[in-house]
């Protein structure tokens, strides 16, 4: 039977992604829905996006555009980095492509433009990295990036009263659009998980990848899920992100 699986940041970790991958036996037959942030952290930047191109070629991905991903592509268009970049995971990304031949450069540029945005699916569920702060849902976004930068939507349902039904006068707007929201970019790690969290209906899938935590993939309609070692493990010497 296939599945549904969603997979948080990975950050450079491609030995990560292997290894989660196999944690969960996935399968051609499997829909692998990607939240974003590729890459900025770990060294496995370049051969996580060869990976993941070759990957969309065997079966039916989505990959969602993250905030580190934009930052890389506006990098990879005008060879320009910024001092928050490079501090925030840049560094590692521009240290990794140091060696990386141009026509491979070159594609992963291409693989980067063609990140979506988000992606709602049949059962009305919303994926994408961060977040939205339109009250008609990220299709009535004025500025797109909000979709890979907003965090208000995790701080909402972080000071949520957790008794509050979707019937309730209080109940947030922006939650009742969708059936369940999955999305990224915001570590559990900063409180203090490293698995999925879900509050109302959202669910983050996030679990610091960049930092001590692991990369999840999680079955969405069964809720099971799997992870690597925490990549910091896989990366020995290596430091990771710096916490933004």
């Amino acid at each position: 039977m296939s599945r549904t699986l969603v997979i948080g940041d990975m950050h450079g970790g491609f030995k990560a992604l292997e290894q989660v991958l196999k944690h969960a036996d996935v399968n051609e037959d499997d829909k692998l829905i990607f939240l974003g942030d590729y890459v900025d952290g770990w060294s496995g930047t370049p051969e996580l996006l060869s990976y993941l191109i070759q990957l969309k070629e065997e079966q039916d991905c989505i990959f969602i555009r993250g905030n580190h991903d934009a930052l890389v592509l506006g990098w990879f268009r005008t060879a320009e980095s910024n001092p928050k970049w490079l501090q925030h995971g840049g560094d590692s990304t521009l240290k990794a492509y140091q060696e990386v031949n141009p026509t491979i450069k070159d594609l992963h540029r291409l693989f980067l433009e063609n990140l979506t945005d988000y992606y709602v699916d049949k059962k009305n569920r919303l994926f994408l990295h961060a977040g939205f702060a339109n009250m008609h849902g990220p299709s009535s976004e004025f500025y797109t990036n909000t979709v890979y930068w907003d965090r208000t939507l995790w701080e909402m349902v972080l000071a949520m009263d957790t008794s509050l039904e979707p019937q309730d006068k209080r109940y947030p707007a922006r939650l009742k659009l969708f059936n369940e929201i999955y999305i990224g970019h915001t570590p559990t790690t900063r409180i203090g998980e490293t698995v999925p969290v879900n509050l109302a209906n959202v669910w983050n899938i996030d679990t610091g990848a960049a930092f001590k935590g692991p990369v999840t993939i999680l079955d969405v309609d069964t809720k099971d899920y799997w992870q690597s070692d925490p990549v910091y493990k896989l990366y020995p010497n290596e430091s990771g992100r710096n916490q933004d």
